[in-house]
C-alpha cells in the first residue's frame, strides 16, 4: 500500500508512474486527497474537543472547592455536551479513514524507474539469456508422455482423486521432486536463508498485509467457514512473521526461505499453457524471502537474482530472464524479474520464478518498521522469488534430458535422489 505522506507530497509523480501500468490514479488519488483533507480537518477538531473536555475537568474540581457549586455543574454540563460531539466525530473520524484505506487498497505499487512502460508481457524486456537448447536426434517427447512412459506423473488419478489441475507423482518422478526440494533448500541454507516451515492456511489479515486481497481474492481457495485461506505462495506466510515488528535498529537483514504446497485457482486458464505441469491448481515451490534496508534493497534483489541463476545452471537448464513492463508487473510489485526456462520438446519458454521488490508497499500493509539511527520509526522493505517452483522445472528437466532409452538426471541431484537415470 502506499504511503499516505507520499500521496500527499507527490502527487503528480505517483499518478505519472502509475501510467507505466496503463493505470489511471488521478481519480482515485484526488479522492483520497479531498478525504484526507477531510480527515485532518475533523481530527483536528477532536483533539480540540479533547483539549476542551481536559482544562474543563480541572476547572470543575476547582470550582467545588471554591464553593461555585452551580457554575461546576453547569460545567459538568457542558462536560457531556462535548462528549456526545467527541463520540460523533470520532464516528466520522473512523468513516473518513475507512474510506480513504478502502480507496488505497485500489491503488497498485509505482513501478520502478528501470521499469518500462507497457501493456503485457509482449512488452518485457528479455536482459539476459544463458545457454542453448538441447539438440536431439530423435523425436522429443512432451514430459507429459514421458511421465506416462516412465510411470513417474498420473495426471488422469490426480483427477479421479480430486480434479484436474492436481497430479500425483510416483515411483522415482515423488522422489525427484523431492529431490528437487531438498536441493533447492540445501543451496538457500548456504546463501544464508534461515528455513522456515510455516502454515499453509492463512487468515485474511495475512492475505491483505501482502497484497493478495482483494486483488487477487478470486484466485484464491477460500474456507469461508473458518475464514481463512490456502496460501499461493509461502510468500504469505513467511512476510507475515513480521506482521506488526518494530526492529530494533537499522543493522538487519533478515533472509527467510520455505518449502510449502501452494494453491491457486488459476480461474480462466485454458488451452495449451495447462497442459501436463504448465498450470496447475496445486504444485511444489520453495520460496526465498528478504526484509531489508532501504539502502540495500538493489543489491539483495541482485544478489536473489544470482541466486536463482545459480540454480538454474547447477541444473544444466537454458534460461532468459525478462524484466516485466509495467502492466505485466504484479499489483504489489515495484520491479519483477521473470525467469524462463526452455522446454525443447513444446518448443517454448516456461516461467520458473519471479524475483520481485516491494520497496515499502508490502511493508506499509504489513506495519513492520526498523529503528534508525535517530530512533524513529521507518519502513522496511521487502522482496520476495521463486527458487525454485517446482512444475515447469520438473517439466523442462524431463524433456531436456531425455534420451531414446530414457533420462538422464543433472550431477547436482544426484546426492539427492540415489539414481542418475530414469528408464
Amino acid at each position: 500500500m502506499l504511503e499516505i505522506q507520499r500521496i500527499r507530497t507527490d502527487k503528480d509523480g505517483i499518478i505519472e508512474g502509475l501510467k507505466k501500468r496503463h493505470f489511471d490514479a488521478a481519480p482515485i488519488i484526488e479522492k483520497i486527497l479531498e478525504l484526507d483533507q477531510e480527515w485532518r480537518t475533523s481530527k483536528t477538531a477532536l483533539e480540540s474537543i479533547a483539549a476542551e473536555m481536559n482544562q474543563i475537568s480541572k476547572e470543575i474540581g476547582q470550582l467545588f472547592k471554591a464553593g461555585k457549586q452551580e457554575e461546576a455543574n453547569a460545567a459538568k454540563a457542558k462536560t457531556g455536551e462535548l462528549k456526545t460531539s467527541e463520540a460523533e466525530l470520532k464516528t466520522k473520524v473512523d468513516g473518513i479513514d475507512a474510506q480513504i484505506q478502502e480507496l488505497m487498497y485500489q491503488l497498485p505499487n509505482v513501478p520502478n524507474e528501470l521499469v518500462k512502460a507497457g501493456k503485457s508481457e509482449e512488452d518485457n524486456e528479455i536482459v539476459e539469456t544463458h545457454g542453448a537448447p538441447p539438440a536431439f536426434s530423435f523425436a522429443a517427447k512432451p514430459h507429459w508422455e514421458l511421465a506416462a512412459d516412465y510411470n513417474l506423473i498420473d495426471f488422469e488419478l490426480g483427477v479421479k482423486i480430486t480434479g484436474a489441475g492436481f497430479p500425483v507423482y510416483r515411483g522415482k518422478g515423488a522422489k525427484l521432486q523431492r529431490a528437487l526440494i531438498n536441493f533447492f533448500l540445501a543451496e538457500a541454507e548456504t546463501a544464508g536463508y534461515e528455513e522456515v516451515i510455516p502454515p499453509h492456511m492463512v487468515n485474511e489479515a495475512s492475505a491483505i498485509a501482502t497484497g493478495q486481497l482483494p486483488d487477487k481474492e478470486g484466485q484464491m481457495y477460500h474456507d469461508s467457514r473458518d475464514d481463512l485461506y490456502l496460501i499461493p505462495t509461502a510468500e504469505v506466510p513467511i512476510t507475515n512473521l513480521y506482521r506488526n515488528v518494530i526492529l530494533p535498529n537499522e543493522d538487519f537483514s533478515i533472509k527467510l526461505t520455505g518449502y510449502t504446497p501452494c494453491f491457486r485457482r488459476e480461474a480462466g486458464s485454458y488451452g495449451s499453457d495447462v497442459r501436463g505441469l504448465n498450470r496447475l491448481h496445486q504444485f511444489d515451490k520453495v520460496e526465498i524471502v528478504r526484509l531489508e534496508h532501504p539502502n540495500n534493497t538493489e543489491a539483495a534483489l541482485n544478489e536473489m537474482v544470482d541466486h536463482v541463476k545459480g540454480l538454474l545452471e547447477k541444473l544444466g537448464l537454458q534460461y532468459r530472464i525478462l524484466r516485466l513492463c509495467g502492466g505485466d508487473c504484479g499489483f504489489t510489485s515495484a520491479m519483477t524479474y521473470d525467469f524462463e526456462v526452455y522446454s525443447a520438446a513444446q518448443d517454448k519458454w516456461l516461467e520458473v520464478s519471479s524475483v520481485s521488490r516491494f520497496d515499502t508497499f508490502q511493508a506499509n500493509r504489513l506495519k513492520l518498521r526498523f529503528k534508525n539511527a535517530d530512533k524513529k520509526t521507518q519502513l522496511c522493505h521487502t522482496l520476495n522469488g521463486s527458487a525454485l517452483a517446482l512444475p515447469r522445472i520438473m517439466a523442462a528437466l524431463l524433456e531436456n534430458f531425455q534420451t531414446e532409452d530414457g533420462i538422464e538426471i543433472p550431477e547436482a541431484l544426484h546426492p539427492y535422489t540415489g539414481f542418475t537415470k530414469i528408464s
